[in-house]
């Protein structure tokens, strides 16, 4: 069984919604019986109440925006409602998982850990661990045992700033609109070198606005705050179309207009 856990019922509504639509592209290729996807509904229970679902869990997943004193918050609160021996797990993309323990408290801090999943989760196999330094060595083979039933490939990472993909993969996306900006080629020039020349599926303006520009805006602050390094400086014209509003996808319009 499995709860999911939102503060809003239309967010609730739209994840059902996403549920069903993958299962039955699931059953439209025999990948599921119709049997087996309505049963696949049948274990999961929507709720918006923390103190309803924390209770009888024994696996927590975080998965709220990267917005630092948020998940502090819902950290302290996991910590008094989850029972003592639940695993919380934080899905943050690039915020110090050592934080994220401290805020949950000194009875709770070896509970937590991290399961970053990548996007989109149904189809990416990769999963990012990261242990805090205060997680226990059960609660990290937990995480790994749980994420590898569910077919995924974990992948272990020590708490830096960015973690394995996001130090990797932000600073390229980063570079590419720093080459918008400053006229180096347009955008559709940026996505075809690197999805032609490189074989990405996905060129990087693109894969921002399939991210969410504030997401990536906020872990290149996070690496640049972090690390002090002037290397992962955010690109100026990314920090505007945020203040813009334009987000990407999610706002329907970004680099691309959706």
């Amino acid at each position: 069984m499995a709860a999911l856990l939102d503060t809003s019922q239309a967010s609730l509504d739209k994840s059902l919604a996403f549920l069903d639509k993958l299962l039955a592209k699931d059953v439209a290729k025999a990948r599921l019986t119709a049997a087996a996807a309505a049963q696949v509904k049948s274990l999961i229970t929507p709720s918006t109440s923390l103190a309803d679902a924390a209770p009888t869990a024994d696996f927590i997943i975080e998965a709220v925006p990267e917005i630092e004193p948020l998940k502090l918050a819902i950290f302290r609160d996991l910590a008094a409602a989850a029972k003592p021996s639940a695993v919380l797990a934080t899905n943050t993309s690039s915020i110090s998982i050592t934080k994220i323990a401290a805020a949950a408290g000194p009875d709770a801090a070896h509970r937590v850990v991290a399961t970053h999943f990548m996007n989109p989760v149904p189809v990416q196999p990769g999963v990012e661990i990261i242990s805090a330094l205060q997680t226990a060595p059960e609660t990290l083979a937990t995480a790994l045992a749980l994420v590898t039933a569910m077919g995924k490939v974990p992948s272990k990472s020590a708490d830096t700033p960015g973690f394995i993909a996001n130090r990797i993969l932000m600073p390229y996306i980063n570079e590419a609109v720093i080459c918008l900006e400053s006229g180096v080629a347009e955008k559709e020039d940026i996505d075809s070198m690197m999805k032609n020349g490189t074989g990405v599926p996905m060129g990087p303006l693109a894969l921002a606005d399939f991210i969410g520009l504030d997401t990536c805006l906020a872990i290149m602050g996070v690496l640049y705050r972090d690390t002090g390094d002037s290397k992962y400086r955010p690109s100026v014209r990314l920090q505007r179309m945020v203040d813009a509003g334009w987000l990407g996808k999610k706002s329907g319009r970004g680099f691309y207009q959706y």
